[in-house]
Formats: structure tokens, C-alpha cells, sequence
């Protein structure tokens, strides 16, 4: 797995010293934007993210959005500036320095042939895969004005791929991560201790 990695799209790889599962390094050909799940399809589905080119990834009930270099440092800058400073969201990022385990590349199925077990794969799988040999720059979310960002020459907005400038997909992310936490907060048996039964009562 590491190879096609490697060989094909020509990201950074690193290996385990007992041979195990391929991780992809970020903050080198992309960040990672990782989230629910549920809130991740939502954001998907809000900003029309149903054409090929931008890769974003499913691990159990977490989505990792690829996103252009820089774009984790970008992240808590975004948020205070989006008016989210000081609410508890389940968003992260992977920059510089980070690794992504590497979700079971596209066309590898699961079963007895080849010895591939989707369920063995940490990394999940991809739910928009990348495309070897596309300009990985020109589908990654970027804040506008950046190198191959929205609004430049080349940029995903003129390349027409789907992606969404990075402010626009943190805001999306970050209402959603908040609906889906308030969510789990309002189901029977998931308030937080001290949550009072019966808030309002009449009088």
C-alpha cells in the first residue's frame, strides 16, 4: 500500500519498523481537516462536494478532508475570526509534522484475493479518492489569495473541481460539528452531569 502511494501520487509515506499499515505525512502535498462523520457529510452535502478531485477520506466515524498546506496552522485563526473562540467543536487538524493513516486505496477490494481486508485497514477508506496525475494543489481547499488557492490562476475555483475555499469549508464544519454535538447532548441518556431533567417547568 505504500508503494501505490508513493509511486502513484507521489506523497510522502512513512512506514512502521515491523512493516505494519502506511501513513501518509501531512503538511507536505496537504493538511487534514478531520471531523464527525455525520457532521462531515453534511458539510459535504452543504457545499456540493459530489465531483471528483478533492479527496476526502472515511475512518469509523471520522472524515478527514484534505486541504492545502498551511491550512491547519490557518485553522484556529479561522475560528476566532468565524466568532467560534471558546466553544468546545470536534475539529481537528494535521499539519506539518503530522501523520494520516492511509486509507485502503481506491480499487483495492475487500476479500480473500490479494490478502486485502478492508476491515483491517485503520485509515478506512476513501469516499472521494485522489486521481493520480491531477494537480493535487488545484483541488485543495486554500484561503483565498494563497498559490493555487480560490481566486488565482490555476486555483480550485477556476479549475471548476468542487473544492471550497478553506474559509467556507471550516465555517460549514464548524456549525456542523456543533449541531452534531448538540445533537448527542439533547439524546436520552447522553446529557452531561448536572444536566437538569425537566429545564423548564410552568408555572
Amino acid at each position: 500500500m505504500a508503494r501505490w502511494y508513493a509511486g502513484r501520487l507521489g506523497w510522502e509515506v512513512a512506514v512502521g519498523a515491523d512493516g505494519g499499515g502506511a501513513r501518509l505525512v501531512t503538511g507536505v502535498c496537504f493538511d487534514v481537516l478531520e471531523l464527525p462523520a455525520e457532521a462531515g457529510h453534511a458539510v459535504l452535502r452543504l457545499l456540493g462536494g459530489g465531483r471528483p478531485g478533492w479527496p476526502v477520506a472515511v475512518a469509523g466515524e471520522r472524515m478527514r478532508m484534505l486541504v492545502a498546506p498551511g491550512g491547519a496552522e490557518e485553522l484556529p485563526a479561522l475560528l476566532d475570526w468565524l466568532e467560534w473562540r471558546g466553544i468546545t467543536l470536534d475539529l481537528a487538524a494535521l499539519g506539518a509534522g503530522g501523520l494520516m493513516d492511509a486509507p485502503l486505496p481506491p480499487g483495492w477490494a475487500a476479500g480473500p484475493q490479494g490478502g486485502r481486508n478492508r476491515s483491517a485497514v485503520p485509515g478506512g477508506r476513501w469516499l472521494r479518492p485522489p486521481l493520480p496525475g491531477a494537480a493535487l494543489e488545484r483541488v485543495l481547499p486554500a484561503v483565498p489569495g494563497t498559490p493555487g488557492g480560490p481566486g488565482r490562476p490555476g486555483g480550485a475555483a477556476a479549475a471548476g473541481d468542487g473544492a471550497p475555499c478553506l474559509v467556507r469549508l471550516v465555517a460549514a464544519a464548524a456549525a456542523e460539528c456543533h449541531r452534531v454535538r448538540c445533537g448527542r447532548h439533547r439524546r436520552p441518556g447522553a446529557e452531561p452531569a448536572g444536566w437538569p431533567a425537566q429545564p423548564f417547568a410552568a408555572s
